[in-house]
């Protein structure tokens, strides 16, 4: 099954990626442009070596025991070799302008069964499409990526959808994905980096770490409003002074609604809760800032970011 996905990710790879070349009228590259496309880049060789290991590093058996459908594994291997195919189509589209794709990184990945595997790529799969929602308001000025990044987001759902039924949860646990800027999903994918030849110029932010509660394996029941969200993160590494004394505040992001503010109820230093608002679901994005209300999230991702962000799944 390996060689056989292998031979089909390798011819498809070779029509896609010859496809905007050979088909289109090659427009110019912006920054934006190349800038979406290095991210898109390093989120797919991410993806890839995923689900590569989720393939590899368990068998057929193993899934089964742990109660996923006959043919899991098989997918999981497809599912890689779509990655595959994507990383081939875009680093295609930045050669052909000159620009070195950003190679393979080196990973670590916490997962240690099929279950904890699953969980943890239905968190990375779900960056990978705030990414791809994020990255296509800058690519308006040329159809084509724009039409190629629309072409793989849907590929990206249909994955986490699997997945997310593989482990008993819903497929759909939103009306609405939750779009990204570059800045958080980099720093969010940059959690599994151990080392990079090449580093995308996108800053690192202090960490924010969610302590409590942990989602269950197969995401059921959702995580009810009110519940407590525990967070901790370091005020050393904060880019501008705070005042110890000043009220700290989690901006949280889900799907298209403005950013939901909460106030920390400190429990120690660096270390504080916040409830679960009402009518969140799925996947948030949460971020420590010292502002109460009133910013979008380019904004807080511009000048409103102490620490964060990070990935709180609730169904």
């Amino acid at each position: 099954m390996r060689l056989s996905v292998g031979a089909q990710a390798l011819g498809l790879l070779s029509l896609v990626a010859a496809a905007p070349v050979q088909k289109r009228q090659i427009l110019p590259l912006s920054a934006n442009d190349e800038s979406v496309l290095q991210l898109a880049v390093f989120l797919e060789n991410l993806e890839h070596t995923l689900y590569t290991g989720g393939y590899e590093n368990f068998t057929d058996a193993e899934y089964t025991a742990a109660g996923f459908p006959p043919g899991f594994r098989e997918n999981v291997a497809v599912i890689a070799s779509h990655e595959a195919i994507h990383i081939g189509a875009l680093a295609g589209i930045l050669e052909t302008y000159g620009v070195a794709p950003v190679p393979n990184c080196t990973y670590n990945f916490p997962y240690d069964s099929p279950t904890s595997f699953v969980d943890l790529a239905n968190m990375i799969t779900t960056v990978g499409i705030g990414a791809y929602i994020g990255g296509s308001t800058l690519l308006v000025d040329n159809p084509n990526l724009l039409e190629d990044a629309a072409s793989i987001l849907p590929m990206e759902a249909r994955h986490d959808a699997y997945l997310r039924t593989g482990v008993g949860a819903s497929p759909f646990p939103t009306a609405f994905d939750t779009p990204l800027t570059a800045v958080w999903a980099y720093n969010l994918a940059s959690m599994f980096v151990v080392s990079c030849p090449m580093y995308l110029p996108i800053v690192l932010l202090p960490k924010l770490n969610l302590t409590s509660p942990m989602p269950p394996p197969n995401l059921q029941p959702p995580t009810p409003a009110g519940t407590a969200l525990e967070f901790a993160w370091d005020p050393a590494t904060f880019f501008v002074p705070v005042d110890p004394s000043a009220p700290l505040y989690i901006a949280m992001i889900n799907q298209i609604s403005p950013p939901i503010f909460e106030q920390v109820t400190m429990t120690g230093t660096g270390m504080g809760t916040v409830p679960v608002p009402a009518n969140v679901s799925g996947v948030v994005f949460a971020i420590l800032t010292t502002f109460a209300g009133g910013l979008n999230e380019t904004e807080l991702t511009n000048f409103g970011t102490l620490a964060g962000p990070a990935e709180v799944v609730l169904s």
